[in-house]
């Protein structure tokens, strides 16, 4: 009959083997959170093209995650903001929710356009 405390190694072993476990189990039941959340209704209310301005975008909506350029189809150049956020638990990212906003400035820094997207479930 073999004592296992005679074999180091299969005491790491099996510590190793609960460690991960215990990890993989914690991991199937936390959430996850990716960007920033923020409030398409308060943009959506001071959003005016040919007005707004990148300044006052900022201030309501603050940084965004990523900028970029877009052209449109007459080949004007515009500046792009993304905004997002993605919450959901990794056990069921099925359900996680996602919110996307992009918001395209002409060269001038005034609102040339804008669409967002959520899949929230009501």
């Amino acid at each position: 009959m073999m004592n296992i405390n005679q074999y180091p190694q299969n005491n790491h072993l099996l510590i190793h083997i609960v460690l991960l476990f215990t990890v993989l189990l914690l991991t199937g039941c936390s959430s996850i959170q990716v960007g920033r959340d923020f409030d398409v209704k308060a943009f959506e209310n001071m959003a005016k093209v040919d007005k707004t301005t990148k300044i006052q975008v900022r201030a309501v909506l603050g940084l965004p995650k990523s900028s970029g350029v877009s052209i449109n189809r007459n080949g004007e150049r515009l500046v792009e903001w993304v905004y997002f956020y993605v919450t959901g638990k990794m056990s069921a990212m099925d359900d996680a929710a996602l919110k996307v906003l992009q918001v395209r400035f002409q060269e001038n820094g005034k609102l040339h356009s804008y669409n967002w997207s959520n899949s929230e479930k009501k």
